[in-house]
């Protein structure tokens, strides 16, 4: 049996086509997937992602527990709201996850963790807590306290959310970007607020009590918000040079070696688990863009050939809005911005040029150099 949101009636009475997506049965597209990218990109789209798991984790030792847990570090969190990216390592210091953590206070975080590795998270999170003995309990928004989320995203999503919900933005209207904020509603009760996203857009994911959350959804479809399923999430996050974990990142990839160094805090005294392994191995790949150069598809898996030597796109596909194929690959040390490679397709090497993510950013296209 899959899992469902509590969104799912929603997207069947939209007539949404279903998919398995890690154990959860979500939308892929409601009929279009391109002009769903493209409502994002030049308007406003929303994303059920009520399959992802919030984790309350408090206590006065919540603050410690996850500075020697995360690769990031929290002690950069001063602000209540303020939040980070960061990689959940284990020791050999291969990803277990990525994740953003809100500070609400001292002894109150928040973590916002992938869909199809909640368990195994909150089985490791739950064994290291268990392992250093700290004061802090960790509370998953399932179950009795389970919570639904609706991202919004795109140029106009602010403006759209607050024609829905006028009196929430006195409050969000200079939330900067990373932040969360708490807002009574008198329709839905508390929701959480935060800038946050995958899509390389403006706008906010809200979450609330699951039992408010389909009538929200269907207030921001009346706000003219058009729903967007998984096909338009993945080919939005991949031009905005979002990684997907599974594909760019696993417990076997290095965060150095997916692009995600500048989220992993090695200068600092502070240990946290995988730093030794880390500091031992170093970087061994660099992480960049493809664009491909000539009529054909990217795709995972497929080989990168340069003079440097050899590679491998991790994430690839058609970007709808550069109207070319792109793809983000783990490549040989030296390979530099604006070289040229050949990728294998279809057993033909195809010509790309080697770019710096990300490819849009709000909507526009980001130059090569």
């Amino acid at each position: 049996m899959l899992k469902t949101t509590v969104l799912n009636a929603a997207h069947r009475a939209l007539h949404a086509r279903m998919v398995d997506f890690g154990g959860w049965e979500m939308p892929v597209n409601y009929g279009s997937q391109i002009e769903e990218h493209h409502a994002v990109r030049r308007d406003a789209g929303m994303f059920d992602v009520s399959h992802m798991c919030a984790v309350d984790a408090t206590g006065p030792e919540i603050k410690t527990f996850l500075r020697r847990l995360l690769a990031n570090d929290v002690g950069k969190l001063r602000t209540p709201g303020k939040a980070l990216y960061s990689a959940m390592l284990n020791e050999s210091g291969g990803v277990v996850d990525d994740m953003i953590v809100y500070r609400l206070d001292d002894a109150h975080y928040r973590v916002v963790i992938n869909a199809g590795t909640t368990d195994k998270d909150l089985a490791w999170m739950s064994a290291r807590l268990e392992d250093w003995r700290l004061a802090a309990i960790l509370t998953p928004l399932k179950g009795e306290r389970e919570a639904g989320m609706i991202a919004v995203q795109g140029p106009n999503a602010r403006e759209r959310v607050w024609a829905a919900l006028p009196e929430i933005r006195g409050l969000t209207e200079n939330l900067p970007p990373f932040f969360g904020v708490p807002v009574s509603t008198s329709a839905y009760g508390e929701l959480f607020v935060a800038t946050t996203g995958y899509t390389g857009e403006n706008g906010f994911e809200l979450t609330l009590v699951a039992a408010r959350t389909e009538k929200l959804w269907n207030a921001l479809l009346s706000a003219n918000i058009k729903p967007c399923g998984l096909g338009a999430r993945d080919t939005l996050r991949l031009e905005a040079g979002m990684n997907l974990y599974g594909q760019d990142m696993d417990e076997e990839t290095s965060p150095l070696d997916a692009g995600m160094a500048w989220c992993t805090d090695l200068a600092s005294d502070r240990d946290f688990v995988g730093k030794g392994a880390l500091l031992a191995q170093g970087r061994r790949h660099a992480f960049l863009g493809l664009k491909l150069l000539e009529k054909g598809v990217l795709r995972a898996h497929q080989k990168v050939r340069m003079p440097q030597g050899e590679g491998e796109i991790t994430s690839g596909g058609f970007s709808p809005t550069l109207k070319v194929a792109i793809a983000l690959a783990r490549l040989p040390l030296g390979v530099a911005v604006g070289d040229r490679a050949e990728v294998e397709i279809r057993g033909k090497w195809l010509p790309v040029e080697v770019v710096r993510p990300p490819f849009i950013r709000h909507g526009k296209a980001v130059g090569a150099k």
